[in-house]
């Protein structure tokens, strides 16, 4: 049962067996009550038959039935006593009297009477009807009952052979008022032969289709399951393999299971890419930390055997350009591991005049832009938003010639942090580029002006995790024009 294959064949089959054996059992029961139906409408007809002779004064002696064996027939008077029985009837069950034999003399049939009130003595009037007009299914005088007869199911044996029959009861009254009850029988043979026909062959067939359902549900499945096997397969080998560069069989069919199998090759596309990002992220991290450790590490080893050489700024600058790259890398690698930034509610105008006055040693001063209308809050991170700005700054001040400014605009439901400079610009083709890690331009390569290549690349992610964008232009000065968009709060 640990099988898909095992299950759905199982459940395929419980559920078409419920279904078979639910439908066989309302055929028979319809069949047989059809059936049962048809022999009371044959005894019906055989017993009112019957019950019209006696209704017109025919002798039991001289009473035409039909075929005995068929139809058996036995006459009951008002008290139970048999007065008449077919041909060759040895035994009866089902019709309230065992007796198959006439009773001798019945009194009723000869005592017709007469009242000088116009009743009977047995309390009806001159048509054999009851005095106080109640019916009570008991006809005239020479009248058959019309309505509904009694129905049983009973046995009875006929020149020695016993066997089921439906017995219907039909009153009639002779012209002398003497009540009879003719109770024809129909034989069951065909129903009970019919229904264990039918029974029969559904015990017969219902395994035999149960075991055709299992087979072909199992076939289907299996054909139907091959490619997620394959998917399976090469799963497993490219993770034994850790390459993540193959990719899994993709079926030509265009159902959930190759959907499913493109969807694993995208997010084996996405985790490869991922893959190669960190690596190269870990090697240029490595490549760039080597340096100033190194740098710093000659200037103390100089220093320890020549103090007078020791190169202390130098010492220092390196120091600080290491303990910066290394806040960029921790930075980053929470961005990476998800982290979400804090949604506290901050003025952005008043962020960029706290930064921008926080920049006392810049080669060039920032112009400010910022309208006095208010209504820049946004929802996010005072440090990481701050860390966004710094860098823009950092990066327009690394390249302006003469000027450096920043500006603040509302714009379709966010905020617009605009950082120009008069420098050279960024070309087209490299627009994108330049917002991956370690990636610096070729005149931004000096380890003292072009930084780790990590600022950009901090920034645009740090505004995404907000929500917002960065983008990068040309400036109508000549220079490069980056622009933040940031959702307002609310």
């Amino acid at each position: 049962m640990r099988s898909v294959r095992a299950r759905a064949a199982l459940g395929a089959t419980v559920v078409v067996a419920v279904a078979l054996v639910g439908a066989g059992l309302a055929v028979l029961l319809v069949l047989r009550a059809n059936l049962t139906d048809q022999a009371g409408l044959q005894a019906e007809v055989a017993a009112r038959e019957v019950a019209g002779q006696l209704a017109l004064d025919v002798p039991y002696d001289r009473l035409e039935m039909r075929e005995e064996e068929d139809h058996p027939v036995q006459v009951t008077d008002e008290d139970g006593r048999v007065v008449a029985v077919s041909k060759d009837l040895e035994a009866i069950s089902g019709t309230g009297t065992d007796q198959v034999g006439p009773a001798p003399s019945p009194a009723a049939e000869s005592s017709t009477g007469s009242g000088d009130d116009g009743s009977d003595d047995d309390g009806r009037d001159d048509n054999g009807r009851d005095d106080d007009n109640g019916g009570h299914g008991i006809p005239g005088r020479g009248e058959v009952d019309s309505g509904d007869p009694d129905f049983s199911n009973g046995t009875a044996t006929v020149d020695g052979d016993t066997a089921d029959y439906r017995f219907a009861s039909v009153r009639a009254t002779t012209s002398a008022g003497v009540t009879l009850t003719v109770h024809a029988g129909a034989p069951l043979a065909a129903e009970q032969e019919a229904v264990g026909t039918v029974r029969g062959a559904m015990l017969i067939g219902l395994p035999v289709l149960l075991l055709v359902v299992a087979g072909v549900t199992w076939l289907v499945t299996r054909r139907a399951l091959r490619p997620v096997e394959g998917i399976r397969r090469e799963m497993a080998a490219i993770t034994a393999s850790e390459d993540l560069s193959r990719r899994v069989p993709e079926p030509g069919s265009r159902d959930e299971i190759a959907r499913l199998a493109r969807t694993t090759n995208e997010t084996l596309t996405a985790l490869e890419a991922s893959v190669d990002r960190q690596r190269r992220f870990v090697a240029d991290a490595s490549h760039e930390l080597r340096s100033p450790i190194a740098s710093l590490r000659t200037q103390l080893e100089v220093g320890a055997a020549h103090p007078e050489l020791l190169d202390v700024p130098g010492a220092v600058a390196d120091t600080v350009r290491l303990q910066a790259l290394a806040a960029d890398l921790l930075l980053l690698a929470r961005l990476d591991a998800g982290e979400r930034p804090g949604r506290t509610t901050l003025d952005l105008g008043a962020l960029v005049h706290e930064e921008v006055s926080q920049r006392t040693g810049d080669r060039i001063p920032v112009e400010v832009s910022v309208p006095d209308s208010g209504g820049f809050e946004v929802a996010g991170s005072r440090g990481q938003l701050a860390r966004v700005i710094g860098n823009l700054l950092d990066n327009a001040e690394r390249h302006a010639e003469r000027a450096v400014a920043v500006s603040l605009r509302a714009e379709r439901g966010g905020v617009v942090v605009a950082v120009t400079d008069d420098g050279t610009g960024v070309p087209p083709d490299e627009r994108e580029r330049i917002f991956e890690r370690f990636v610096r331009l070729d005149d931004a390569r000096t380890r003292d002006e072009g930084g780790a290549g990590l600022g950009l690349a901090i920034a645009r992610d740090v505004a995404a995790r907000h929500g917002g964008r960065l983008t990068v232009d040309g400036a109508p000065e000549g220079g490069a024009r980056f622009e933040l968009w940031l959702p307002s709060a609310g």
